[in-house]
């Protein structure tokens, strides 16, 4: 059918659906079948309910266990329709959307993203793994729901934020309500960053693309080849080619050719169709790989029948040498959280070598990406991802199937501490010793806060500081503010990284950086900030020392300007207190006070306040968990 023949056809559909509210879907099912029946969204006719799922339910009998006993027929039906069956059951018991959502939830075992829609209502649910990604935007006025930033993008929408793993979205008529229903224990699937995404999202702060151009990257600090050409495998692959031949400078090339009308050939469902798609998708230019030692970039070898082919189509157009490189580790075990790798056999890494790779697609080389290189140029920390097609460690049971598997070991949960936990980022600079982070990591050691130390970050990569993260096993990142134009960028980037971390709390314990407002209207947490000086409750009201003289604010002036100050009064403080939007300003949680001595040095005197300053900092942090 011509397209424009196409467009119009569709504008008639959209022209006769009406209402307010739609869910829609464009995955195939990765379990209980594959046939068109199982398309979603999953809802029948006269239906008062309908879902769509991207992830999977490796394990449902229990599910099926409890429908059958309620008189519900399960066989031939897969995990998204088991899901909406008992959605619907509740449903036709009077529950409210959100009830019967909740109530379904522990029978879900599995990776799942949910988008469910009544007549007047969506809800949102995101496993408590986030396996899968999920986000939140805005559109005239309305709320949107995407697997993929991407979609924000097409339709003009503004992106909210990610819905975090554990948390229920409502979208009704009064607008938008939340609900963690489960603790965060967050284990995105790397592999979104490798493949799965589409480049132009944003994943947990980071953009797809260029992570995938740093997997090039970092591939040619590994293996730097000489070669004539780099070529990517058309689509997914291009920026890490990039990022390849820049850091090699070796000239990059579109030397295959897209077919676009032919669609991804590696989640095609049956093997003879993905042969097929293959030699229809690509198409190599004879010009560009003739008498060329041919570098070509592969964003990850999971059967190895692509590169076969493509590996062969390019010598009978004449290269000379054939170098593959994947820019991800080899791929050992299947994938039970959506994406379809039914069995361990069918991927080639996990029962040949690379030199029998190598041999086998018929390359004249063959690397891939070290595992530490793939978490490197990523550039969060490992326990955030689910890495089980590189590792074998699977987050969430995966039920029989583990028997299945050479190598493969569940993941045990991570205790949620019996209730809420207060999750701290510790935010430094090269400016001192890290003395506010050590106190925080002895008072945590020592049971005095009820806190997990989950991220220290860095506006200067040479921060003292940064050793006690390393020495204490605290995942850390470096966040340079190397252009002060793009502020507003670099402080919503910070605030999108603390979110990923789910952090409640932000301490800015000497970090150097001014936030500005992009950091406070996008961070969903509390920052606090140990200030040298005592600032007032009211800025019409100046704090005064015990003796009734006024105290030194000292606001934007540095540390030992602030602490030469108070050498001139009979006492010195520090303050601990809630940023607000307004610069180093907002309500105060802790003063500490201390006497100076006739003898004082700056050196001595901020020497005493600083252990006052660390008491204070600890109470603080006590005072927010009881909130």
């Amino acid at each position: 059918m011509h397209s424009n023949t196409v467009d119009k056809k569709a504008e008639e559909d959209f022209k006769n659906l009406k209402g307010h509210i739609a869910i829609g879907h464009n995955r195939y099912s990765t379990s209980g079948g594959l046939s068109y029946e199982h398309t979603q969204p999953v809802v029948l006719k006269n239906d008062i309910v309908a879902l769509a799922h991207n992830g999977t339910l490796p394990e449902t009998k229990k599910l099926e266990r409890f429908l059958s006993a309620i008189g519900l027929y399960t066989k031939g039906h897969n995990d998204s329709e088991l899901m909406q069956m008992l959605i619907k059951y509740y449903l036709v018991k009077k529950y409210s959307l959100e009830d019967a959502v909740l109530e379904s939830l522990p029978l879900f075992t599995g990776a799942y993203c949910l988008v469910i829609m009544t007549k007047n209502k969506l809800v949102a649910v995101r496993d408590p793994y986030g396996i899968r990604p999920l986000s939140l935007g805005k559109l005239n006025g309305g709320y949107v729901v995407s697997s993929e930033t991407c979609a924000f993008d097409t339709i003009n929408a503004t992106f909210i934020r990610e819905i975090n793993p554990g948390e229920m979205v409502t979208l009704d008529e009064r607008g938008i309500t939340t609900k963690q229903f489960a603790p965060t224990n967050h284990k995105l699937d790397i592999f979104e960053f490798v493949y799965f995404a589409r480049p132009d999202s944003m994943l947990m702060g980071k953009r797809v693309y260029k992570v995938r151009e740093k997997l090039g990257l970092t591939l040619a600090k590994e293996f730097p080849l000489k070669a004539d050409v780099v070529i990517p495998v058309p689509e997914s692959s291009i920026p890490a080619a990039l990022g390849y031949a820049h850091q090699t400078n070796i000239p990059f090339e579109y030397g295959l050719i897209k077919n676009r009308y032919i669609g991804r050939t590696f989640i095609m469902p049956d093997q003879r169709l993905r042969d097929r798609g293959v030699q229809m998708k690509l198409n190599p230019v004879r010009e560009i790989i003739e008498n060329k030692r041919v570098v070509l970039i592969d964003d990850s070898i999971v059967r190895g029948t692509t590169l076969k082919i493509l590996v062969r189509m390019l010598r009978e157009v004449g290269a000379k040498e054939v170098h593959v490189l994947s820019s991800c580790p080899p791929v050992k075990f299947p994938d039970f959280y959506g994406i379809n790798t039914p069995t361990q056999k069918e991927l080639i890494a996990s029962h040949k070598t690379t030199p029998q790779i190598k041999k086998h697609i018929g390359a004249d080389s063959l690397y891939f990406l070290s595992y530490k290189g793939l978490l490197d140029s990523v550039g969060l920390p490992e326990n955030l991802f689910c890495t089980s097609c590189f590792t074998g460690e699977y987050p969430i049971d995966i039920g029989s199937n583990i028997k299945k598997i050479t190598g493969a070991k569940i993941l045990q949960p991570l205790s949620s501490q019996n209730g809420k936990t207060e999750q701290l980022a510790v935010l430094i600079s090269n400016k001192g010793t890290g003395s506010n982070l050590k106190a925080i990591i002895n008072a945590k050691k020592e049971k005095k806060i009820p806190a997990t130390i989950s991220l220290v970050v860095s506006d200067r990569k040479d921060a003292q500081g940064l050793q006690h993260a390393i020495d204490n096993n605290i995942p850390y990142i470096v966040k340079q503010l190397k252009d002060k134009s793009k502020r507003d960028s670099y402080g919503k980037d910070l605030a999108e990284i603390l979110n990923s971390y789910h952090i409640t709390t932000a301490i800015l314990a000497g970090f150097m950086t001014i936030l500005p407002t992009s950091y406070f209207t996008t961070f969903r947490g509390i920052t606090l900030n140990i200030h040298p000086g005592l600032i007032p409750d009211d800025k019409k009201k100046p704090f005064r020392f015990p003796d009734g003289t006024v105290a030194p604010w000292n606001q934007g002036i540095m540390t030992e300007k602030a602490v030469e100050n108070f050498l001139r009064y009979r006492y010195a403080g520090s303050t601990v207190h809630i940023v607000t939007q307004e610069a180093d300003f907002g309500p105060v949680l802790e003063r500490r006070i201390i006497k100076t001595k006739r003898n004082d040095t700056v050196q001595t005197l901020y020497a005493r306040l600083k252990k006052e300053e660390h008491k204070g900092l600890v109470k603080s942090i006590k005072k927010l968990v009881k909130k």
